[in-house]
Order: structure tokens, then sequence, then C-alpha cells
């Protein structure tokens, strides 16, 4: 793929902790407990199928408990291997650090390919593997949180929490074991869309500074700006749609499995989106330039790219070539050390994963709080909320037919003023308060240290400094 001397993903997340902790006072022992995995189990399950067994192998990582219970997500590919796994496990404890996400970091993954089997064949892997996890505590409300990742979805995580309550029949709040789930069955509004939604408010953050806008060399605002995105799954297509639709980008450039589609003038994402789900792919296309070979659309000249699917795809070998002044990493981990090091030296501003895409642990936060409390969030205020605005339209409206001509209420604001809040405003309302602050905290130490160069490193250093807070605290 790249490089010899490429680091791996896991070597990437050490390389770039230790080049934060470098930058810290932490005693050499805090230091060591923090970087460390704590525990990763391993298991080997056979399911019957299609009339033999077929033994799967299936991870679950738990990177630190400094809080509990630890959360993070589950894959499903034939890629997962333990070292991926204890990896995302280590990001997922710095990520809900800085987003104050009160969990420690822990990941799963499982060796399958979800489009070898059919939907009533992934449901018994599943239920298999939900029960191995959950009879050694490594699925429980309180002490290990999972939720959707790469190949797994609102799906998967039902299938999970059936399997917990079936399990643990008397726990009251057995639905709070796992993140991510369908809406009727324990999940909350805006779950699906809220880590491509944090994406898009990462952003918006991004442009209100513009000390950092000249940092990246761009210039104005989100509107008009030419977009890249690479991987239109979940992550990629929310993003994508949402810059499109709300905040003017261009969206340029889609790079999938079979190749990359490259239009100049802009492509309608909703159209591609629906083209993949009829013919499995962007091949043919009509509306878009079709290339087959996806690297020249991602070294081509935008103002943002969004890599948004696996991780290293920039790296040491095609990094020089990647055109992007700004890069925000939707995925976990596309950009390797090596590559980092090769962008930062060019002037290129990357708005770090750990951040980026931290919107979908912001809302499963959400959704384990609703979970726990057992009432919708916006229930008992909503109307109360409106009813308090009635009496100030009520009071304008009487303004309004005295003063005549000369007070006119303008002709939507009634509508708007009085509706009150409801699960999903309130749920985007949390998420852009969420990626507001950690992106003001991330950028007080890049511009305030001038031995932190980038947003990566001063990302690490506020979330180690938190988790070091916190073993402080237990008096570790």
């Amino acid at each position: 793929m790249s490089a010899k001397n490429e680091p791996t993903f896991r070597e990437s997340v050490d390389l770039m902790f230790n080049r934060a902790v470098a930058l810290m006072d932490l005693p050499p022992g805090l230091e060591e407990k923090i970087r460390v995995c704590n525990a990763t189990y391993t298991v080997r399950f056979g399911v019957r199928l299609r009339g033999q067994i077929h033994t799967f192998v299936g991870y679950r990582s738990v990177h630190s408990e400094h809080m509990e219970p630890v959360k993070g997500g589950i894959r499903y590919s034939l890629a997962v291997h333990q070292d991926e796994v204890e990896a995302l496990a280590a990001l997922m404890t710095y990520k809900c650090a800085l987003v104050e996400a009160p969990f420690g970091g822990s990941k799963g993954g499982l060796c399958v390919d979800p489009r070898e089997w059919d939907e009533h064949e992934m449901e018994q892997i599943t239920r298999r593997f939900a029960y191995e996890l959950a009879k050694r505590d490594l699925i429980h409300p309180s002490q290990n949180v999972p939720a959707p990742d790469m190949g797994t979805g609102e799906r998967e995580m039902a299938w999970i929490a059936d399997q917990y309550r079936r399990m643990n029949t008397t726990d009251i709040n057995g639905r709070a074991c796992v993140t991510g789930k369908p809406i009727n069955a324990g999940g909350i509004a805006g779950r699906t869309e809220a880590t491509g939604r944090g994406v898009q408010y990462a952003l918006q953050e991004f442009f209100r500074h513009s000390e950092d806008i000249t940092a990246s060399g761009l210039t104005g605002t989100l509107d008009g700006k030419r977009v890249v995105v690479q991987g239109l799954g979940n992550v990629g297509y929310h993003a994508a749609k949402f810059l499109q639709e709300e905040d003017g980008c261009r969206i340029i450039g889609i790079i999938e499995r079979d190749g990359a589609l490259y239009n100049e003038d802009g492509i309608d994402v909703e159209a591609v989106r629906a083209w993949i789900t009829k013919h499995g792919g962007i091949t043919g296309f009509p509306d878009a330039s079709h290339s087959a070979e996806g690297a020249a659309v991602l070294e081509a000249e935008c103002d943002i790219l969004i890599p948004a699917a696996l991780e290293g795809v920039i790296n040491m070998e095609n990094a020089k070539r990647i055109k992007a002044p700004l890069i925000i990493e939707a995925a976990n981990g596309p950009v390797t050390a090596g590559a980092d090091e090769i962008l930062s030296q060019k002037g290129t501003v990357i708005i770090p994963d750990m951040y980026a895409n931290a919107g979908g642990v912001t809302v499963s936060y959400f959704e384990w709080v609703k979970n726990l409390s057992h009432i919708r969030f916006g229930r008992m205020g909503r109307r109360q909320e409106e009813a308090r605005h009635q009496l100030l339209v009520n009071e304008l409206e009487r303004l309004d037919n005295q003063l005549g001509d000369a007070w006119v209420i303008t002709p939507d604001f009634k509508e708007k003023y009085l509706r009150g809040a409801g699960e999903l405003e309130l749920v985007r309302s949390g998420l852009d308060d969420t990626m507001r602050i950690a992106y003001q905290g991330m950028r007080e130490v890049w511009h305030g240290r001038e031995d932190v160069r980038d947003l990566r490193t001063a990302a690490y250093l506020v979330a180690i400094d938190k988790v070091a807070s916190s073993y402080r605290a237990l008096g570790l």
C-alpha cells in the first residue's frame, strides 16, 4: 500500500500519543497507565449455518476504565484484528475525554463479511457474539456499552439489546446496554445521522475562527467550498448531504469502492446514494465523470477533503500529492502518522478524527442517558415552553392591533417562536454545543502554546490531561 516504514494504525495512535505526552509533565507511571490497553477478550464461537458449524472470531477490548461504563462500537469486517481493535479502543478513550462524555474507551470487532450471510444468519451470528460478551459483562449498561461501527447499524444493535434482555430479564436499565438502536427499540432521534452531523458542526465551528481559516490558507465561509468525500457510507453520506443542503458546499468528488465520481459543478449526494442503493456501486452514475482509479480524485484540487471510510487511506506514499488545504477526518485513522508529518510540513490543516467524528459517541451518550431516565427528551418541558412563548406572542399581537401598520409581525415569526424543542432539536442542540466547546478547548492549546503545531497534538493534550485528572482523582 505504501512505503516500507509506514506505521500501522496502532503504531500511528501510539506515535501520536507519545508526541503529545512528550509535551506534558506526567509521572512516567501514569503515562504508561494511560497508554496501555487494560484488557482484550478474544472469543471464538461456533454457529450452525447452512448445515454445518462455522467458527467466528471476535474481540472486545477495554482501553481505560478511568470512567465507567466504557464505550465503543462493534465493527463487522474480515479485516478486524486485535491490534486494530486495541488502537480504536485507545482512540475512544481520548475521544470521550475530549468531548466530555463520561465513558472510558472500548471497542469490539467480529471477523465476518455481512454480505456473505442473509439477515436471519446474521441475526444468529450477532446474538451468539452478544451472548459470549454479555455473560462476561463485556456488554452491560453500567460496565460496557457498545454502539454501531463499520459493517453494523441499528439492526444489529436491536438484536444485541434483545439478547442482553433475554439474559437479564430483571434489569430495568437493560435497554442502556447498547446505543445506536432503532427509535422503537429505545433509540434516540438523530443517532443515525450523528457522526455526519458532528462533522458538519465541526466545520461550522472551524469557520467561525478567522485565525484558523487563515492557517489553512482558505478564506470566507463554508458557502461555495469545493469538497471531496472518500466513502459514502453512513458518515460520509450524512456529512456531505448536510454540507451541501445547509451550508452551500459544492461536493465535487465522491470516492467509493468501485472508483470515483467527479464533477466540478457539483454532484447531487442524494442522487448518488439512491444510485448506490439500487446498483450496488457508483459505476454508471450519469451526472458525473467516472474514474476507475479513486486515488486521482483523492488527490484532486479542492478546498476540503473528507476521508470517511477506512484507516490509512492517506499515507506516506500519497501524502505529497494531496492538494486539499483542509482535511477533516470523518473516519478513524484515515491519515497515518507518517502522512501526518508530511502534511503538517506542507501546512495542511487536519481536523483530527478524535474530535471530528465524536458526534456518534456524543449522541450515544444522550441515548444512554435517555434509557437510564426512561423518558423522552422534551416530554416534560416542551408544551410549557410553548405556553410561555404564547404569552409573548399574544402581547405582540395586541400591540400589532393597536399600532396598525407602524408595527407588523414577520409572517412566520409566530409559528417558529411557538414551536417548542422536541427530541431531535434537543439532540442537535446538545451535539452542536459539544462540538463547539471541544473545538474551542483544542484551539486554545493550538494557538496558546508555541510547542503545539497542529490540532491533533492539541486534541491529544486536552484529552490525556482529562484522563490523567480522572486517574489522580481516583487516587492512582
